[in-house]
């Protein structure tokens, strides 16, 4: 059977002469499948080279592809969720929250951080997917107010950018009340004539597209991102219809007039920056 070996030289490599690639320097799209080194991935924004495929990313991502120089000061970074109903479910909601802390090295599902955007300053809320699935409970309700006074007392815009699965079960009520204390402070906001940009990406559910999400001065996405209230099988089984194709992704709310626009993130920093401009 020899003519079936490769003898050649540079084809066969023995097993001991192999070299393994280092963990983490190449992922694989999980649109196209095709590998990313990546090192390529941050220079494109994390968005495929090959099919333009917006790859999910957390807040240390959208920072640095928004702030300048990756400069920014982060804020109300302290604060912890307590357990006040005592929660209890596969596991207690206290082990929970401490297995998510070690696991993302996060103190809950959204972080604040002011900096500035091509020269103009500005503070960013954005949500974190990793995060017990980026759910809104009290911690971040309460950062989002925050921040929203902070604005305030600065005369500073506002942007701040969806990931989630929705309310925080685990927090029950005092998830849900989120949604009216966030909504009341931005009103505050536009009151005071104060810019409030929206980011919804993938995905984008519940309580959040129920309340700030979609309440911006402007309201923009990324391609082909998540976004909805109920998830389709559970509107399906609600009205007994089938959906149209396309159904809750970012392109069908645009067409039906929900989103003023889509971005693709390689552009998003100078969109931004551009609307701020328009707004000042």
């Amino acid at each position: 059977m020899s003519w079936f070996k490769r003898n050649k030289a540079g084809i066969h490599t023995a097993t001991e002469h192999k070299k393994e690639a280092p963990d983490g320097m190449w992922n694989k799209c999980p649109n196209c499948k095709k590998p990313l080194l990546n090192v390529e991935q941050v220079e494109n924004k994390y968005v495929c080279h090959y099919c333009d495929y917006h790859i999910r990313i957390g807040s240390t991502a959208y920072f640095s592809i928004l702030f300048d120089n990756n400069e920014y000061t982060e804020l109300f970074s302290n604060l912890k969720a307590g357990d006040p109903l005592n929660f209890e479910d596969s596991k207690p909601y206290k082990d929970r929250l401490v297995e998510s802390q070690a696991k993302t090295g996060l103190k809950d599902a959204l972080r604040a951080a002011v900096g500035k955007i091509n020269g103009q300053e500005i503070v960013i809320d954005c949500m974190d997917f990793s995060f017990i699935g980026g759910s809104m409970g009290s911690v971040v309700g309460e950062k989002i107010a925050r921040s929203i006074d902070y604005c305030l007392a600065n005369k500073l815009p506002f942007m701040l950018i969806s990931k989630s699965g929705g309310a925080r079960m685990m927090e029950a009520a005092f998830s849900l009340m989120q949604m009216a204390k966030t909504s009341a402070k931005l009103a505050l906001l536009s009151q005071a004539k104060l810019p409030y940009i929206c980011l919804l990406t993938d995905p984008t559910t519940g309580g959040v597209t129920a309340s700030y999400a979609m309440l911006g001065d402007i309201n923009i996405a990324e391609p082909g991102a998540l976004i909805g209230f109920a998830g389709p099988r559970v509107i399906k089984e609600t009205i007994k219809k089938d959906l149209p194709k396309g159904f809750q992704t970012s392109e069908f709310l645009l067409e039906h007039g929900f989103l003023d626009f889509i971005v693709d993130r390689r552009q998003l920093k100078d969109k931004v920056s551009t609307f701020l401009k328009l707004v000042k």
